[in-house]
């Protein structure tokens, strides 16, 4: 099973109502929740570990993942309400306003962590979860706990309007990715990370030398290059018909985990000397996830065989 850590929120999109006047519609999301479903579709064993509320919103986030066939038996459930993402799409870019204070998600703590990971083959961490305390800390103690006997993948997936303290967060971000196996980042995250002035090969291979096997950059519609130690991949992005972004990233991550876990690569020696042809089917299963995704509205990844 791979283990999603992160948060599970409530995404309210935008519609409009029948008089023209703004409304917003309540759709489960989170980038790791909107992960851990993505990879259950794919066919892929999964579970998620977050703060679940028991209020109406907790459990229509429940009630997705037991229809999505997502193991959420870690969870930690409290009357905490659910974290609110309001949703503006600009050109279907998603601009997001986040209601998180107090929430199941934030208060997660490290005295919440599992003692044990029955059954878990690789861990995912990734979204605002790692931007705000105490639940932070809590997904950082539990990846530098395990990341020595089980393959990370991580995606910051960074909001700089969210973090309240760059510096700190800027830490937990460099310790994650020193034990992470599989790192991936859009070009503008990478260039927040490590800074403007160089070319994107530069970049990413700063963030490899911090210790990960593969950094895969995303470039939006242009498509997705990996780093490692054989050298780059880049695998085109699909020609999709764009309704909205939201969730496309997140289902990327699900199809490249999907392929290595099938291959039997999801494990932290095989990533340190993937083949080329292995990686490359990898990032394209990817690809081809994500391009049905941004076809959609909201966060709708596809099924195995809704892929060609």
């Amino acid at each position: 099973m791979i283990l999603c850590c992160g948060e599970a929120l409530i995404d309210m999109l935008p519609r409009q109502t029948e008089d023209g006047a703004l409304a917003f519609s309540p759709f489960p999301g989170g980038a790791v929740f909107h992960t851990a479903v993505a990879l259950a579709r794919l066919g892929t064993s999964t579970g998620l570990f977050t703060g679940l509320s028991s209020d109406l919103f907790g459990t229509q986030l429940e009630g997705v993942l037991r229809g999505n066939g997502v193991n959420a038996d870690l969870a930690i459930r409290s009357d905490r309400p659910t974290t609110l993402a309001f949703v503006r799409l600009i050109e279907g870019q998603a601009e997001y306003a986040f209601y998180d204070e107090n929430t199941a998600g934030r208060m997660l703590a490290e005295g919440d962590l599992p003692a044990e990971l029955p059954g878990v083959e690789a861990l995912f961490f990734g979204g605002i979860s790692l931007a705000v305390e105490p639940c932070a800390a809590a997904y950082q103690a539990l990846c530098l706990r395990e990341a020595a006997r089980l393959p990370v993948m991580l995606d910051p997936n960074v909001r700089p309007g969210f973090i309240a303290d760059e510096a700190r967060y800027r830490a937990r971000i460099d310790a994650m990715i020193a034990v992470a196996d599989i790192v991936k980042l859009s070009d503008e995250e990478l260039r927040w990370l490590e800074g403007p002035g160089e070319d994107l090969a530069e970049l990413a291979g700063r963030i490899r030398a911090q210790g990960p096997a593969v950094v895969c950059i995303t470039e939006g519609a242009k498509g997705v290059t990996a780093y490692h130690a054989g050298g780059q991949v880049f695998a085109p992005a699909l020609k999709a018909e764009v309704v909205d972004t939201v969730g496309a990233g997140d289902t990327f991550n699900a199809g490249l985990m999907a392929h290595l876990s099938e291959a039997g690569a999801l494990d932290k020696a095989a990533l340190r000397s993937l083949p080329e042809e292995l990686l490359t089917a990898a990032l394209t299963l990817g690809n081809q996830a994500a391009a049905i995704t941004v076809s959609r509205a909201g966060a709708n990844p596809p099924r195995r065989d809704e892929l060609s």
